[in-house]
């Protein structure tokens, strides 16, 4: 594409005659040939500066990176590959789930959006990974702060956008494989893309597999409930699994009107670590995991998302339509030895219809719209729509630990975006939400004593009530945007607000990922956000500094609040984690500053810090659980220019700065500080007219042990992956199509 810019600029500047004169040149070439003379023109190339544009008018902080992004920084799964970025962090979930932080904030505080509908899936769970494959990703915009008025409930937090690929360019077929080897955990993976358009009509499909096996840690014993489990060849047992992806869109693309279906599937098939989910560690039967470092054994998971979204847009005059209507389904499957506590029996009935093996069983159906209009009026930009989901998930298994509900949720706004002049751009939206959660009894399978003997009876035990809440919140926000020459402001007030999900509503039972029993409040309040956000930049030929501090205040925040009480019957004896509401505060901010050194030669620097603290109730005085410490990135990167065979290749090495978080609410134990160094080395090689992309990480060079603070397994104690070298090879190529 870059060389056809450049081939139809150079005959646009060598054919053009300069306005009210002849040309010299030409007039001399034809009457006189031998006066010719050849010019080369220097390379002009063409640099899509849409996000720079998209960053300068958006009310909130945000970042927005490329497939090329992700294709140089690929991680075990797309919120890994995107933790690079300040502000971002993640709840690892083994080498090959993660779940996506943003400014301390997870769960269902962060939105996630792919292709333009709200991901529907488990998310409550901090072992619950997204199901997204990152090879299908075009964009990301990630969104920084609340942003309710635009989104509704779960983006109190922030926004993860996932754009598609681009659609093909007309009379096009192509597509690209992709290979991807890692040697942590032996993992090997490919994902292929196929993609063809005519005219009008196009069509883009993707299939992506990975597998792999138990992930390495630079220790070879590990304490679990202070008893010593012993590694094989430094290994979690059972961390192996399995991915699979397809996709495949289709559509038609006019001048006014676009519509396209979109049809995706994600299955994933993968272990915990036998030694700290629901058994003892030293009933573990270790020679037989030991046996083979790929296969999965129990406890495992398995989760299927599938995913049918229609997309149409048409624009008349000054109106911009957009509808967007979509099916999810997210079967989740947890499988486990059934081991009794309290008064179920010994031994699993063989009356039961539920398999002796299936901990927890979740299925959820979401049916979702998403209306808009965007409207230019004069100096406004006006876009006002209306968005409805339905929700309806059921449970199955042998345990208990969340009710089945139906949900129903509707919100309507509108958000002004006024430009005053060049520079001035102001901000105002307004957004009402109603929700509705209707949840059904739960009753024991088994027979429980309750009362004291002589008088006990036995009786099957309800764990949780029918119950039925609304909800309804008015949020809004109000900005504005300056930019100069050099120099860019951003400032931002709103309020945002969550509705309370079932667990949190109605929880009542054992977590074995967390080595606790968790109980709901059914009383519970929407969780409402008063936030400040603020971005200062400042922009030179050679370097750049971006400031973007903020301020945030729950008067009613939704925590789990640990207690002094333990379960001794159905909880195996764990701590009673409560949910509750108090006064929380919150503010940090990140810094970026990057400097061109020489031509070829730059190096960036990006920190992070959050403080966090609880205003009311058990916890006050005490920051919030997962909040993260400080951190600092420092990058020095090289792309020298070698030859016309070797295009935009590079030489990068990162260097992680983490300070030690003695700042925890019990049981949390204080992690300390580490120091982490990644590097990046990558190539584009033209080979037979195609471009063969070539790219080689090597994260945790020099193997060191450290606890990260949000990882699902620093609750034991775990340590993260050792080193790891990931390459990854990309070959695009494009099949020449007949003229008709």
């Amino acid at each position: 594409m870059k060389k056809f810019y450049r081939l139809s600029f150079c005959l646009l500047i060598c054919s053009a005659p300069v306005f009210g004169q002849s040309n010299p040149a030409v007039q001399d070439t034809t009457l006189n040939p031998k006066k010719a003379s050849p010019k080369q023109l220097k390379e002009v190339v063409i640099k899509d500066r849409r996000p720079q544009l998209r960053k300068a008018e958006e009310a909130l902080n945000i970042e927005i990176v490329n497939s090329s992004f992700i294709q140089r920084n690929l991680g075990g799964s797309l919120m890994k590959s995107l933790e690079r970025l300040p502000g971002i962090q993640t709840i690892g979930i083994g080498s090959g789930q993660s779940k996506p932080l943003i400014r301390g904030l997870g769960f269902n505080r962060v939105l996630v959006v792919d292709q333009g509908l709200k991901h529907e899936g488990q998310q409550w769970g901090a072992d619950h990974g997204l199901e997204i494959d990152q090879f299908a990703i075009g964009e990301v915009e990630l969104i920084k702060g609340a942003a309710s008025f635009r989104y509704g409930s779960d983006a109190i937090a922030g926004v993860i956008d996932l754009k598609p690929q681009p659609i093909p360019a007309k009379n096009s077929f192509g597509g690209s494989v992709n290979l991807l080897g890692k040697s942590n955990n032996d993992l090997y993976g490919s994902s292929v893309n196929l993609y063809g358009r005519q005219e009008n009509w196009f069509f883009d499909t993707r299939f992506t597999y990975q597998n792999y096996g138990d992930y390495r840690v630079p220790v070879d014993t590990i304490f679990v409930y202070d008893y010593a489990v012993k590694l094989h060849n430094r290994q979690l047992r059972n961390t192996a699994g399995r991915e699979t992806a397809l996709h495949y869109t289709t559509g038609y693309i006019g001048k006014r009107f676009k519509s396209l279906v979109y049809l995706s599937n994600v299955y994933s098939k993968s272990g915990f670590f036998a030694n700290a989910h629901g058994l003892e560690p030293r009933n573990v039967d270790e020679k037989m995991h030991d046996a083979s470092s790929r296969d999965i054994q129990m406890p495992s998971q398995e989760v299927n998302h599938f995913k049918l979204i229609s997309r149409t847009e048409y624009q008349v005059n000054a109106h911009q339509l957009a509808l967007d209507l979509g099916y999810q389904r997210n079967f989740r499957q947890e499988f486990s030895q059934y081991v009794n506590h309290g008064f179920m029996p010994p031994l699993f009935p063989d009356t039961m219809s539920v398999s002796p093996n299936l901990e927890r069983e979740f299925d959820k159906h979401v049916y979702s719209l998403h209306l808009r209009d965007k409207i230019l009026l004069g100096k406004h930009e006006i876009t006002a729509g209306l968005s409805g989901e339905y929700q309806q998930n059921t449970i199955n298994g042998w345990t208990f630990l969340v009710p089945s509900f139906q949900q129903v949720s509707a919100g309507i706004f509108a958000y002004d975006k006024y430009r005053v002049n060049e520079n001035l751009l102001l901000h105002a939206a307004l957004r009402y939400d109603f929700s509705h959660i209707r949840m059904f009894k739960y009753t024991d399978w088994f027979e429980s004593e309750r009362g004291t003997q002589p008088t006990a009876s036995f009786e099957k035990l309800v764990r949780s009530e029918d119950l039925n809440r609304a909800f309804n919140s008015l949020v809004w926000s109000a900005g504005l945007n300056y930019n100069l020459e050099q120099f860019s402001l951003k400032a931002n007030v709103g309020k945002s607000f969550r509705m309370p999900i079932a667990k949190e509503l109605g929880a009542n039972g054992v977590n074995y990922h967390y080595f606790s029993f968790e109980k709901g409040d059914p009383t519970l309040n929407a969780e409402q956000s008063y936030q400040a956000d603020l971005s200062l930049g400042w922009t030179a030929d050679r370097w750049s500094v971006l400031l973007s501090p903020f301020y945030n205040y729950f008067p009613n925040y939704i925590y789990l609040n640990p207690t002094s009480g333990h379960d001794d019957y159905y909880g195996a004896g764990n701590q009673i984690f409560q949910y509750a509401q108090s006064k929380v505060m919150r503010y940090g901010g990140e810094l970026q500053l990057k400097l061109k050194l020489l031509e070829s030669l730059s190096t960036s620097f990006s920190g992070e810090y959050l403080y966090a603290r609880q205003l009311s109730g058990d916890k006050k005085g005490y920051t919030l659980p997962f909040s993260p410490p400080a951190s600092a990135l420092f990058n020095l990167s090289w792309s020298p220019v070698i030859n016309e065979k070797f295009q935009k290749t590079y030489f990068s090495i990162d260097y992680r700065l983490t300070s030690s978080q003695n700042n925890i609410v019990p049981p949390e134990k204080k992690t300390p500080g580490y120091g982490l160094i990644d590097l990046q080395i990558g190539t584009e090689l033209n080979f037979q007219k195609q471009a063969l992309l070539i790219s080689l990480q090597a994260q945790n060079l020099m193997n060191t042990r450290y606890l990260n603070h949000t990882s699902f397994y620093r609750l034991i104690g775990l340590p993260e992956s050792g080193r790891n070298l990931i390459l990854s090879i990309k070959v695009p190529f494009q099949i020449p199509l007949k003229k008709s």
